[in-house]
């Protein structure tokens, strides 16, 4: 029996009882099970603390899967602790740390987040877009217009929940999943992964709050526990007790709400500190604020007038313009700090890489300039765009001046005459369009 068919099957037990947790899941977890989810993970990862990389554990795959649903079932697997390193944020100083957990664990974690996700899916909301199959932030950014467009929203909240995946408390986590999952496999495991902790430098430091780091089952652990948290809250106490219309997007833990009256923005705002503070978490007090977000030209006569201003989700701006008929409309532009984040990260490749050749530069310039134009190409932000092409040439020639003696020759015209023609950049390029499906151009 394939996964498409077992999930079907977990699926439908779980809309048969909503109100009840399923304790028969680890049936389906046998060898076929982690054979399937071997070859969903990703095999070009670093390695954990036991240094096995993804090759090395499929040159001998059926003992191994053996041993380890034995042990899964049996209860005497021991979740390795994750090998934590840092790497640089884009276009920042400081470093992000990073965690590694070993092959055997990501496979056991990817063939426990196939089990789970037949159950959740069937509960998350249509507004939760982050980490599930078959949803991307262009469709939560599209959902965005279409309920400020529709919905005559007015002021928007923004919210930031301060170092969530670090943060999230394990005692209201388990809580949350065994309200469904009562499988005493499947919840062992999940309990020994949160207990895992960190290997740093050859010291091991336990975790007693936050998701496994670099865990594969991590992003369905927060979206669980967010559901419960905030989706459900705000569907069935919140929104109904409103007096005008709302919405909300949340995309991980990145979020925000839509209201059509200021006064429901300020009752919200009040009871979801409370609500944050009552599961051990908080909200960014600089970065959690209420918008006015008005259509310009339209409600003069209503109460609490304000300005219209902006806001930034999903590393855009979300702002009033004018579209090609001349009506206000919601448009996109590139975020500031993401296009500086972006320009820093290219300013830095071009500085460490000047002595590659520079057909090999224009290769990997290209890569990256096409993966910002698959994302940041949107209707609207060509000017955006253009910008960060015109910044990409600018580096690049300036790095390239930078590694010759006699750089005086090297001006601006010679290298559109010789580089930029020779080794031509991709032009900008709108990808996601909302007058024909665009496709990126390779």
């Amino acid at each position: 029996m394939d996964v498409s068919t077992i999930q079907g099957q977990i699926a439908a037990m779980a809309k048969r009882y909503p109100d009840r947790g399923l304790t028969s899941l680890n049936k389906y977890l046998d060898e076929d099970w982690l054979r399937a989810a071997f070859k969903r993970l990703r095999k070009d990862g670093a390695t954990g603390v036991d240094g096995v990389s993804a090759q090395e554990y499929g040159e001998e795959l059926d003992e191994r899967l053996t041993d380890l649903v034995n042990r899964a079932k049996s209860g005497s697997y021991h979740a390795p602790a994750v090998r934590r390193t840092y790497i640089e944020k884009p276009g920042k100083r400081e470093k992000r740390p990073l965690g590694i957990p070993t092959t055997e664990d990501k496979l056991l974690q990817k063939a426990v987040v196939m089990l789970l996700e037949p159950i959740y899916e069937n509960e998350f909301y249509d507004f939760s877009y982050g980490f599930r199959p078959g949803r991307s932030c262009h469709q939560a950014l599209q959902d965005i217009w279409k309920s400020v467009m529709d919905k005559r929203v007015g002021w928007i909240l923004e919210a930031d929940i301060r170092h969530f995946f670090d943060a999230l408390p394990h005692l209201h986590l388990r809580e949350i999943v065994r309200q469904r999952v009562r499988d005493g496999v499947i919840t062992r495991l999940i309990d020994k992964w949160l207990k895992a902790g960190v290997l740093e430098a050859g010291k091991w430091t336990r975790t007693k709050e936050g998701t496994p780091q670099g865990g594969v089952i991590s992003p369905l652990l927060s979206n669980v526990f967010l559901h419960e948290v905030l989706d459900k809250w705000f569907a069935e106490q919140v929104k109904p007790r409103l007096k005008g219309r709302c919405f909300m997007i949340r995309f991980a833990d990145d979020f925000i709400m839509g209201f059509e009256h200021k006064r429901d923005a300020e009752r919200v705002m009040e009871v979801l500190w409370k609500r944050f503070d009552r599961f051990g978490l908080e909200l960014h007090p600089e970065k959690t604020r209420i918008v006015p977000f008005r259509r310009p030209g339209k409600d003069e006569d209503r109460k609490d007038k304000g300005s219209s201003q902006s806001f930034d989700f999903l590393g855009f701006t979300h702002y009033w313009g004018k579209s090609r008929k001349g009506n206000w409309v919601v448009k996109k532009k590139t975020a500031k700090d993401r296009l500086c984040r972006s320009l820093k990260v290219i300013n830095q490749w071009c500085r460490e890489n000047r002595h590659w050749k520079v057909k090999d530069q224009q290769v990997v310039l290209r890569q990256k300039m096409l993966g910002h134009y698959a994302y940041f190409g949107v209707t609207g932000n060509s000017r955006s765009l253009q910008k960060y092409a015109e910044m990409v040439h600018f580096y690049w020639h300036k790095w390239l001046r930078r590694r010759h003696r006699w750089n005086n020759q090297w001006d601006w015209q010679w290298y559109k005459r010789t580089i930029a023609t020779n080794y031509p950049l991709p032009r900008p390029r709108i990808v996601h369009s909302v007058y024909s499906h665009a496709k990126p151009r390779l």
